[in-house]
């Protein structure tokens, strides 16, 4: 980690040169594969009891819901890949595929020539929405009503399988209709009951999302994790775990201020009923905004390095 850091202006300079040529941070096989091994021992402290849980048929509300809301293989979070400018020594086409792969003299890199017009075109899409993201003004008085309009009126309620709700459906209801709602996400407002649609001041669409999606915003700092795991083997694999972990930070405080009952997993509730319970909230929510727009950074950056 310390040689790419030390070594980013060079690699920088060589990702936007000639692909081809040797980069400038070269693995041996012993380096590399104690990374992949480090990699991999720190994503199975996620998978490996969330595989189980699968197996036995049980779920958790908080960390099981990245695996089934993004719905990526558990090998998506395991496998590494060192990102480009990195060469790897004794590399085996099997593990690094000539897909994105260059092979010459005993080593292997990724070479962004072998990206199709397709991929690159879906890169520079999220590269441009991450960066219409970060240039927006964040929204730290959203409190997170988007689980509550969600469950409004009581006709479905997502998570009924795992757990209860905590308040009676008259005090959610009450609340939805009381507070703004300004749903930026689309994601989150498409799953929002249909009598909560026209509640919402925001109306964004899957078309329109560049448009709307902004930097304080829980789901889009979610999303992170999406549009880096999206964007593998192009970007380093410690990103993407690292934006997985952080998705899980953010997806424990949207569940706490839910209007769901998670005691019973020793998760107390952030009640943004109260208005102590919307300062905590608040003061989370811009807490963990900070931490994302570091790790939007770094994917912008090596999104930039590619296309």
């Amino acid at each position: 980690m310390g040689r790419d850091r030390l070594d980013f202006p060079a690699r920088l300079c060589w990702l936007r040169g000639v692909t081809t040529s040797s980069p400038p941070i070269r693995l041996s096989a012993a380096e590399w594969r104690a990374r992949a091994t480090a990699h991999r021992a720190r994503a199975e402290r996620w998978t490996v009891p969330a595989k189980d849980r699968r197996a036995r048929g049980t779920s958790h509300p908080v960390e099981d819901f990245l695996f089934i809301y993004y719905p990526f293989a558990f090998a998506k979070l395991e496998q590494w890949h060192p990102g480009p400018g990195v060469a790897l020594e004794g590399a085996s086409v099997e593990r690094f595929s000539e897909k994105h792969y260059h092979e010459e003299n005993g080593a292997r890199w990724l070479d962004s020539s072998k990206l199709a017009a397709k991929e690159r075109q879906r890169l520079q899409w999220t590269l441009e929405l991450l960066e219409a993201t970060r240039g927006r003004t964040p929204n730290f008085a959203c409190h997170g009503l988007h689980e509550w309009a969600m469950v409004y009126r009581g006709d479905e309620v997502r998570h009924a399988t795992t757990t209860k709700l905590r308040l009676p459906q008259a005090d959610i209801d009450d609340l939805v209709e009381s507070r703004p709602i300004a749903c930026s996400h689309f994601d989150a407002f498409r799953f929002f009951a249909k009598e909560a649609r026209p509640l919402n001041r925001l109306q964004p669409t899957l078309m329109n999302r560049p448009e709307f999606e902004q930097p304080g915003c829980v789901h889009a700092n979610m999303d992170l994790y999406k549009w880096a795991v999206k964007a593998s083997p192009w970007v380093p694999s410690e990103l993407v775990l690292d934006c997985f972990e952080q998705a899980m930070a953010l997806r424990d405080l949207d569940m706490r201020a839910s209007p769901y009952d998670l005691r019973a997993w020793g998760l107390e509730p952030v009640k943004i009923e109260t208005a102590e319970g919307r300062r905590e909230y608040e003061t989370r929510q811009r807490a963990l905004a900070a931490t994302s727009a570091v790790l939007r950074e770094r994917l912008i950056a090596a999104l930039r390095a590619v296309v």
